[in-house]
């Protein structure tokens, strides 16, 4: 889930809860999630034959967590490996915990640390980076992250990006309505001011989907197709493009 400095505010107390918030944070977790993996597979078979059955290796950054992207895809195509990158050990623990208790332990591969980490000229099938960018401060270090997961990809490989975007003043309708969601769930009003004040803290999401669209388009993506979507967050699918 976390990258770069972005790791450090996910502490033992944060990961513990991050499973209940994400799912109340973002309505249409797990419909996400698979579609995700849906979208995935669809975008390895396209072309013909059964190429999303085969041995593929996704790269899944940003893996801390509940590891729905491991799950959901592991239980799609049994035939997939998958290697997790995340630096906060507290996220990695928790998906690790989620991964062995699918059993899918044999087919996941961690990494603690960035996909900067991974052996250089290591190529993957596919990626995933969900949950991740609005965490990663600045358009620079969003690139730069981008970047580090195309050149772990050839050309025409698929990406899955789902993330925030949007500040969120911009629409304070769609932020009271996140709140709606707390209170929906059982929260009192000084509970939902702290939930809320949490979800702000350190996040800088793209400021609109053309601006996502320009990031992917920076670190050598095709044009996004957006595949989901529930108040400020955006799932897409696109490409890595030739040299």
């Amino acid at each position: 889930m976390a990258t770069t400095d972005s790791a450090a505010k996910f502490d033992p107390a944060r990961a513990a809860e991050y499973g209940q918030q994400s799912r109340i944070a973002l309505a249409g977790y797990d419909a996400c999630h698979e579609l995700a993996a849906c979208v995935l597979a669809a975008a390895l078979r396209e072309g013909g034959g059964d190429g999303a059955s085969a041995h593929r290796r996704i790269l899944v950054a940003g893996a801390g967590g509940m590891a729905n992207e491991i799950l959901v895809a592991g239980r799609l195509e049994p035939d997939w490996r998958f290697t997790a990158v995340d630096p906060s050990p507290p996220m990695l623990e928790l998906a690790m915990a989620q991964v062995h208790a699918a059993g899918l332990d044999a087919r996941t591969e961690w990494i603690p640390g960035r996909v900067d980490d991974l052996m250089q000229g290591r190529l993957f099938d596919a990626a995933t980076l969900i949950g991740v960018l609005h965490h990663v401060p600045g358009d620079g270090d969003k690139r730069a992250l981008l970047r580090s997961i195309a050149a772990h990809l050839p050309p025409k490989a698929p990406l899955v990006l789902a993330c925030n975007h949007q500040p969120y003043a911009s629409q304070p309708l769609l932020l009271a309505a996140w709140g709606e969601r707390w209170r929906l769930a059982g929260a009192g009003p000084a509970e939902v001011s702290a939930k809320l004040g949490k979800i702000l803290q350190g996040a800088e999401p793209p400021v609109s989907e053309e601006a996502v669209a320009g990031l992917l388009a920076d670190a050598g993506f095709g044009q996004p197709l957006r595949f989901f979507s529930s108040l400020f967050w955006g799932a897409w699918v696109t490409r890595r493009e030739a040299e």
